[in-house]
């Protein structure tokens, strides 16, 4: 294999990571190990190596893709430039069926876990202080933060994420932000690819629904508080994600995916049938950017295009024209 992973488009991350890690090679990708690396790429790919590494589709160095006329191409920088620009970041399912994805690995670094819990007290200190910070850590550490409530009991921030350096490092980096937390756990010297394991993923719940916004700035104090405050009832959450380093270190045209100018993604998670959700989103979305991750697709956006794809969205147009002139791949929200 070396440090180019061919990889069929219906292997999951969980069979991925075990993969790689014989070779001692890994992929910046998510964390639920039942999500497919074809989808997760498309569309982007967000994980706790990409402040370090950058997107999934950032990796990427080739694509096998069956087109609507039935003929199948392989297209990399150097052949079919223009289909393998939209393929990494506009979402799965536009353009043709991808077979095959090719990527340029990275060695499988030993991490530290990472993981704080504060319960009830001043979390709209916790939330505030994280967005300042969590952003403009050193590429080496991520970590995410989410607020949930469960009836009868306090709401709980939990700090989550992933070091790739040593528990003594990392724990110097963390002092600030973590001195006032109930309990911190730090767990070093685990492979990429175990530690990935531990972290479970609440979109694999059934029966919850979920939006979601990115965030080019931090959100005002009012903001903050009046989150907290819908979601004091049981069975909701909010989960704020760490974007900047490598992310945001590639042009918003280098790909297709538009969001390289972000300093976190919130997401909203509730039941199916939580008002809440919208309710939610809407209060943040007043300090939001407008744009949205494609791999979190929102029935309820208005102006979808511009939300997904931002400035890309003319140039993803003319790759369809090319490649799917009669639309044979047409769905709710697809590129049109």
């Amino acid at each position: 294999m070396g440090e180019v992973a061919t990889i069929g488009a219906g292997a999951r991350l969980a069979e991925v990571y075990s993969t790689l890690h014989s070779y001692g090679r890994t992929l910046p990708a998510g964390c639920g190990p039942t999500v497919g690396i074809a989808g997760l790429t498309l569309g982007g790919g967000i994980g706790l190596l990409g402040r370090r590494y950058g997107l999934t589709c950032d990796r990427l160095i080739g694509v096998q893709v069956v087109l609507a006329d039935g003929s199948v191409v392989d297209c990399a920088e150097d052949r079919e430039p223009e289909l393998f620009w939209a393929l990494r970041g506009a979402g799965g399912g536009q353009f043709g069926v991808v077979t095959v994805l090719r990527f340029a690995t990275v060695p499988e670094p030993l991490a530290t876990r990472v993981e704080a819990r504060w319960s009830g007290g001043a979390l709209e200190d916790v939330v505030s202080a994280w967005q300042a910070w969590a952003p403009d850590a050193p590429d080496e550490l991520t970590v995410n933060l989410s607020v949930a409530s469960e009836p009868g009991v306090p709401m709980e921030a939990t700090l989550f994420g992933a070091s790739l350096l040593g528990e003594g490092p990392t724990r110097e980096l963390l002092q600030p932000f973590v001195s006032s937390a109930d309990s911190i756990e730090l767990r070093a010297g685990l492979p990429f690819h175990r530690l990935k394991s531990t972290f479970a993923d609440p979109r694999g719940v059934p029966a919850v629904r979920m939006r979601s916004e990115f965030f080019s700035h931090s959100m005002s104090a009012g903001t903050v508080s009046s989150l907290l405050a819908q979601l004091a009832k049981g069975g909701r959450e909010i989960a704020f994600t760490a974007m900047g380093g490598a992310y945001n270190r590639v042009a918003e045209d280098a790909t297709a995916f538009a969001h390289r100018g972000e300093r976190f993604l919130l997401e909203h998670i509730g039941a199916v049938d939580d008002p809440w959700v919208d309710d939610s989103w809407a209060t943040a979305h007043v300090d939001g950017s407008g744009r949205v991750y494609p791999n979190f697709p929102d029935p309820a956006l208005g102006d979808w295009a511009s939300a997904y794809h931002a400035g890309n969205c003319s140039r993803l147009v003319a790759v369809k024209d090319a490649y799917d002139p009669d639309r044979l791949f047409t769905f709710f929200q697809g590129v049109s």
